[in-house]
């Protein structure tokens, strides 16, 4: 029986590449000469540092733009508020990795709405669904697709 995987994961190499791009930008650009600025990374998530707000916002926007060139989706990012501590202003972001019980009902709950001829079950941080035909299986993707959620939504693990 044809069945997938409906997954959101980050690939670490790719931040860890997105992360460094945006690290040598800012040692080349003339604007953040002599200011102390970096992106520091820790598991799935980052810490942006700069002196000024306006300087980690650049950098922010520098970062989703290096995400996007590594095929990482920008809405897996959840950006903080920024803080201020001495004479740097920080902000923290956060990689949305795998997804939480209320996303995957939602997604359980959205194919089930549509009235396919398929299964889909929880199974941890991911949603396997099954159904005897490959076409209803392609029309739960495009569905899944075309909605807006609030996560990046990767399928993987296709069998048929």
């Amino acid at each position: 029986m044809p069945s997938f995987d409906i997954v959101s994961e980050v690939d670490k190499h790719q931040l860890t590449n997105a992360v460094d791009q945006v690290n040598r930008t800012v040692t080349n650009r003339f604007d953040f000469k002599g200011v102390d600025a970096e992106v520091e990374m820790s598991d799935f998530s980052l810490i942006v540092r700069a002196e000024a707000d306006i300087q980690v916002d650049q950098m922010v926007d520098m970062l989703r733009s290096a995400l996007v060139k590594c095929d990482i989706d920008p809405l897996a990012m959840d950006v903080g508020e920024a803080e201020q501590s001495g004479k740097q202003v920080k902000t923290t972001i956060t990689l949305k990795n795998g997804l939480d019980k209320e996303l995957s009902k939602k997604i359980v709950k959205l194919i089930k709405d549509e009235k396919l001829k398929v299964q889909a079950a929880i199974q941890g941080e991911q949603v396997r669904v099954t159904g005897k035909k490959r076409d209803d299986l392609q029309q739960v993707i495009a569905l899944l697709r075309a909605k807006a959620l609030e996560q990046p939504l990767q399928f993987n693990n296709f069998r048929d």
